[in-house]
């Protein structure tokens, strides 16, 4: 990946075009990955992650990490190995199996009170909680709140519309020290439907500036041959550290 200051400037709009309307059902999720249509899953892991591991954990040892829309993404193993707690959240009930399976990881299966038809798999090594539902579905009480967030694939996933529900969630999860690790992407929304979906600089700090400190670590070109088929002439990734401000 080429560093942004590297590719040409490119005019950021706020407008998200015809995705505002966008709405991607859990059918069609679920269905990706019976289809195994599941490209944005990397088996080697987010080089970002890699990058910015020293900022995500902050010096801190023993954190408990959030990994929203979780799929069966390989940095959970990373992070459970080093000694942290980790929670994730997916709707394919494949992907979590597949996440122990692929890792040789035995786990338990329970349901969750309150939620129907939702079950939580846990490592019988007690530091992996994968829960199998809606996002929306969790609260703090349920999953507790959180050291540090991996949000890659999850806020540019999500439908446009729900946004807000989706960053008022996020907000309630974070402990005051929690650092929220953030992956969006730009592109021109009107050559693409998503997802991934774009999500403008200005959305984040409407989303989250309020009450978080915003500070953009790196935009990167990311252009693909996979990005050129979907009729786009440029694809950027960027990475946003989130902190709670301080309390007056």
């Amino acid at each position: 990946m080429e560093s942004f200051t590297d590719v040409p400037r490119i005019k950021e709009s706020s407008d998200i075009g015809q995705q505002q309307d966008r709405v991607v059902t859990e059918e069609e999720w679920l269905q990706k990955w019976k289809m195994r249509q599941i490209g944005f899953h990397k088996e080697q892991g987010h080089p970002i992650l890699r990058k910015y591991l020293d900022v995500l954990l902050n010096g801190r040892s023993g954190l408990r990490i959030f990994f929203p829309l979780c799929g069966k993404a390989v940095e959970m193993k990373w992070l459970a190995d080093m000694g942290h707690y980790v929670v994730g959240v997916e709707l394919s009930e494949c992907a979590l199996k597949e996440f122990f399976t692929e890792h040789d990881l035995s786990y338990s299966e329970e349901t969750i009170p309150g939620i129907s038809g939702a079950k939580v798999f846990k490592s019988t090594s007690g530091n992996i909680s994968l829960y199998c539902c809606s996002i929306y579905d969790l609260s703090s009480t349920i999953v507790g709140r959180f050291d540090g967030i991996w949000d890659r694939g999850s806020l540019v996933a999500i439908n446009p519309c729900d946004r807000e529900h989706y960053a008022d969630l996020m907000l309630s999860l974070m402990e005051r020290s929690c650092c929220y690790l953030l992956v969006t992407v730009l592109y021109d929304s009107n050559k693409h439907k998503g997802p991934p979906f774009y999500v403008p600089d200005a959305e984040i700090k409407s989303l989250f500036g309020k009450v978080c400190e915003i500070k953009c670590l790196e935009k990167v070109d990311d252009f693909s041959d996979q990005h050129k088929a979907w009729g786009l002439d440029y694809f950027l990734e960027v990475t946003h550290l989130l902190t709670l401000k301080s309390v007056p």
